[in-house]
């Protein structure tokens, strides 16, 4: 387990210098709201020993250039615990937040809410809410920086509530804190790591690349533009396949340019979101926030595999996101289709894929997309832009696989080649059609 850096040792961490918000305490009776006996010698011992007079310290600073608010837990005084004092600086830093359009970050260090405060502690979390989806309807992004440890209401307010989340290495996640956990809990389910597989926290950051990652982060998200992405340029031939079963052929070509060639291409730096916060993961599903031409455009690609639930839940984050932050939104289509195994079924897969449809359809901000491979069913329209897609030359865009289509019609094997004609799925029948605007050239977007 990672040492606990104290609030200012993790504020030292993301920024050089910083301005303490001042922020009046409410006066209480003896002992605080419950008069629990020795609750006032218990607060005082907790700031002689760690110099802080409540569990956060609220500050404004720059990161990497970029201004913020920053939040940060003192683990050292009372656990971290949020109590009415702690809900008054969380409620003030947003306030502020908003008042100066500045994003919020988050440094998260807490066992949870303060019980000699009781129930008025626990409310506190509504209050934290309530301030988050304020600052979420003005526009403005929300980071949380998991540190050791994140449990209780400060995991399920600050921390998975944060439009992005990352944590330090090895540090403790999870609602239930170590003393009320079940005994045979397995300790590994507890950790960033876990939490990273189980599509809840987006990436562990090593302590010395945290300022990077987090500034990174935040230029990125605090760049709005209405402008609609520019279409990347094709990566792969130029010139048009001759018959329908080409386009089948060329974009199942292994050899052909995936998603991972057309990001690098296109954006000089860019961020991964991870995980739909639903339990899952899909590698098959590539999202996060890039830089192009000096603008942030957000970017949701397929990696040519059949799309898990996961990966459309992964999506739909990633374009209400942007959607929020007045981002643009490139997608890349390349799938054979939605994964239609039984896990999948179990796991939602239409319900998914209903969700990315109205993400999509919801979308104020302007969406641009590229079939990059193959275009396989809803799977693979669900990540379209209506009215924006484009196809590359090496593409095709079906109603159905050809293969898939004959066997329907109980058409013979050797009647496939034929069938894909007549789909005319190639990239200039989709156009002539009307199912997509145009062709992408080989010269970049």
């Amino acid at each position: 387990m990672p040492e606990r850096a104290t609030a200012r040792e993790a504020l030292a961490l993301v920024t050089d210098d910083f301005h303490e918000l001042a922020i009046p305490a409410r006066e209480s009776g003896p002992d605080g709201p419950l008069g629990w006996t020795g609750y006032d010698a218990s607060r005082a011992r907790a700031a002689a020993r760690t110099g802080e007079d409540e569990s956060v310290v609220c500050v404004r600073a720059d990161v990497a250039g970029t201004p913020a608010v920053l939040i940060a837990f003192e683990f050292g005084f009372l656990g971290g615990s949020l109590g009415e004092r702690t809900g008054d600086r969380l409620v003030a830093a947003h306030t502020y937040a908003r008042e100066h359009r500045l994003p919020v970050v988050s440094l998260v260090a807490t066992g949870g809410s303060r019980m000699q405060e009781g129930m008025l502690a626990l409310t506190q979390l509504q209050r934290v809410a309530r301030q988050s989806a304020l600052t979420r309807a003005a526009g403005l992004p929300q980071l949380a920086v998991l540190r050791d440890p994140t449990t209780g209401g400060g995991w399920a307010t600050l921390g998975a509530g944060a439009d992005v989340v990352l944590a330090l290495p090895g540090v403790q996640v999870g609602f239930a804190g170590s003393r009320v956990r079940p005994p045979d809990a397995d300790p590994a389910a507890y950790t960033a790591e876990a939490q990273v597989a189980a599509g809840t926290v987006d990436a562990v950051v090593r302590p010395e690349r945290l300022r990077a990652e987090l500034g990174l982060w935040l230029a990125l998200a605090t760049a709005p533009s209405r402008e609609p992405a520019p279409v990347p340029g094709a990566l792969g031939p130029t010139e048009p396949p001759a018959t329908g079963w080409d386009a089948v052929r060329r974009a199942r070509d292994p050899r052909r340019p995936r998603a991972q060639a057309y990001l690098d291409a296109y954006f000089t730096r860019r961020t991964v979101l991870s995980g739909d916060r639903c339990g899952g993961r899909d590698a098959g599903m590539l999202c996060g926030l890039g830089s192009h031409g000096g603008r942030t455009i957000a970017y949701a690609a397929q990696t040519g595999t059949a799309t898990r639930p996961a990966g459309y839940r992964t999506a739909a984050r990633l374009i209400r996101l942007a959607d929020a932050l007045s981002l643009p939104v490139l997608t890349l289509v390349d799938t054979p289709g939605a994964a239609n195994d039984a896990e999948a079924e179990r796991q939602g897969a239409g319900a998914a894929i209903a969700d990315l449809f109205g993400a999509v359809a919801a979308a104020r901000t302007p969406l641009t997309s590229l079939v990059i491979g193959e275009g396989g069913s809803g799977g693979a329209l669900a990540l379209a832009a209506p009215g924006n897609t484009w196809a590359a030359p090496d593409s095709y865009f079906s109603v159905i696989a050809p293969e898939l289509a004959a066997a329907i019609l109980k058409r013979p094997p050797e009647q496939v080649r034929a069938t894909a004609d007549q789909l005319r799925l190639r990239p200039q029948d989709l156009v002539e059609l009307g199912v997509v605007r145009g062709v992408a050239g080989g010269a970049a977007g």
